[in-house]
């Protein structure tokens, strides 16, 4: 869920900082106070395009970070586990806006594309409002909650698994079913390329054996040289060791201090005893041998010259000459290797005409359910005379296709009589946003977004049917987060937490704050909300009996 969101110098905003909790949070105020600022700052987090005329004058940028608890939201935190942005229970977006246009988007601290953000903020909260990123319009999602609301994910996601299995088995049979010029063409240019190989003979850990005796052959005589130097300045200070070791030994050096110094004098003496040996080990594996010097130069080459024939670093040859020889290997099989992916792709296409037609089933029946469901509660909305339909199309593919065997489209009819048409056709803003809350409403229990946004859900209606709106978003926020924004008492008065928006302005600025309501602010907003041209009593009473009532 949304649990924090912090704004600083955007658009009128100088700074907000605001939490959020479970249940219903419903925003208000004055007509032109700035309610939408918060969602369309929000917005820029999960990904929307930024406006550098957005940042407030006479700052240098806009930044905002909100907070999203994903304890209870697992795609969220595998979506961030596979990039290696999971970080625990929560997570962090943020959006920086310049005034010379520049924009950045994080999450988690890790610069992210705008890309990224929006594929991650899908999975955090959902926006209904009368902007296009309403996901209610969106083919793909209508799909996913009629999936959801049937409850046959699992068997969603099997036919996607066997459509994915086909689709890979054609593209390696359209590779191996080439064209028979084109195989023996490759067929030549591999053997070529092995037998080149095969001559190299180049044996594994060779070339870094190679390299280390050139270097030790190449260097042979000032290796010698200062060995010997090495050598002669052990045995001289080693000699010099000993000595002082003689020295301390007499009876008169008795004191603790002079043992400690015998002690490291004849452990030094030891390790310097030992190296020279080391040393002398060395120089006698080291000779200067011209002919030898010769014979491994020529030899790396020859492995140079190969390795930048087939543009591979010399290290990758013996790799190469592995991967080169398994591909001649297989084109050599193809054709019984294409006879093997014809069987297991008609096998595949069984299974998957099986799955997708019990999915298609499962479909049609949930369909109807779900208009049903939501009928009902359109009709609750003053919308009793709009016809909502889930409509199966079957796909025109002809082969395995992850979604099945039909594409799912919700279409909507608002007028008597008018044929049902897609949603973004018909619906204007505020019967969009009431048609996406009935079907958030009844797909409730199946849900996978956390949060939900209503803005200007209650645009065009009153009265009963804003108290409807009111305790149908009030249900709905006891399955998931709910925040909206309202103009109307009936809705305002359902509200867990109430958040109130003002606008300040002197002559030189304007200044947009947020609050959160206590009980009795809560009462005095109410009551402004049911108009009049001074607050009395009379609606004070009114806006407490709306309060308790809720």
């Amino acid at each position: 869920m949304l649990s924090q969101i912090t704004i600083s110098n955007y658009t009128i905003v100088t700074s907000l900082d605001m939490e959020f909790a479970n249940g219903m949070t419903v925003i208000t105020g004055e007509t032109g106070a700035g309610k939408s600022i918060m969602l369309d700052a929000l917005g820029l987090c999960l990904g929307d395009r930024a406006d550098p005329k957005a940042v407030r004058p006479g700052c240098e940028r806009a930044e905002i970070v909100a907070s999203f608890d994903i304890a209870s939201i697992p795609q969220a935190s595998s979506w961030l586990a596979e990039r290696d942005l999971h970080t625990g229970d929560e997570v962090l977006l943020r959006r920086v806006v310049t005034t010379e246009g520049r924009s950045r988007a994080y999450i988690n601290g890790s610069a992210s594309t705008l890309q990224d953000c929006a594929e991650l903020g899908a999975l955090l909260i959902d926006i209904h409002s009368q902007h296009a990123h309403q996901s209610l319009l969106r083919k793909p999602v209508q799909r996913e909650l009629l999936d959801a609301y049937a409850g046959h994910l699992p068997l969603a996601r099997e036919v996607e698994q066997c459509a994915s299995d086909w689709l890979r088995k054609q593209r390696e049979l359209e590779l191996l079913a080439g064209s028979g010029d084109e195989r023996a063409a490759q067929l030549q240019l591999l053997s070529y390329q092995i037998d080149e190989l095969d001559t190299l003979a180049l044996a594994a850990g060779e070339l870094a054996s190679l390299e280390d005796e050139q270097k030790l052959l190449a260097n042979a005589d000032t290796i010698l040289h200062s060995a010997h130097e090495a050598l002669t300045l052990c045995e001289s200070q080693e000699s010099g060791l000993r000595q002082a070791l003689h020295l301390l030994n007499s009876d008169i050096h008795a004191t603790a201090a002079a043992k400690d110094a015998r002690e490291l004098l004849d452990s030094a003496a030891i390790q310097l005893s030992e190296a020279r040996s080391e040393i002398q080990h060395h120089l006698d594996s080291v000779e200067v041998d011209p002919e030898r010097l010769q014979q491994v130069q020529s030899r790396l080459e020859a492995i140079y010259d190969v390795a930048r024939k087939h543009k591979v670093m010399p290290e990758r040859l013996v790799e190469l000459h592995a991967e080169l020889g398994e591909e001649k290997r297989s084109l050599e099989s193809g054709s019984q290797r294409i006879t093997e992916i014809e069987a297991e792709m008609s096998a595949l296409e069984d299974q998957y005409q099986q799955l997708a037609k019990k999915l298609g089933k499962q479909r049609r029946s949930a369909a109807k359910k779900l208009v049903k469901a939501a009928s009902k509660i359109l009709a609750s909305l003053a919308m009793g005379q709009c016809v909502l339909d889930v409509v199966l199309t079957p796909s025109d593919n002809s082969n395995p296709h992850p979604h099945g065997l039909e594409e799912t489209e919700f279409l909507i009819s608002t007028n008597p009589g008018a044929p049902p048409q897609a949603l973004g056709k018909i619906a204007s803003g505020g019967e969009l946003s009431r048609i996406s809350l009935a079907i958030q409403v009844v797909t409730a229990n199946t849900a996978t977004v956390p949060s939900m946004v209503f803005d200007e859900v209650d645009v065009g209606i009153g009265g009963a049917v804003a108290e409807v709106v009111g305790k149908l978003l009030r249900e709905l926020a006891g399955k998931t987060q709910v925040l909206c924004v309202t103009h109307l008492p009936q809705v305002a008065a359902q509200g867990h937490q109430h958040l109130q928006v003002e606008k300040s302005s002197s002559k030189s600025s304007v200044e947009t704050s947020m609050s959160q309501l206590d009980e009795e602010a809560k009462v005095n907003e109410i009551a402004r909300m049911l108009g009049g041209v001074k607050i009395t009593e009379q609606t004070l009473a009114h806006a407490r009996e709306m309060l308790t009532g809720s």
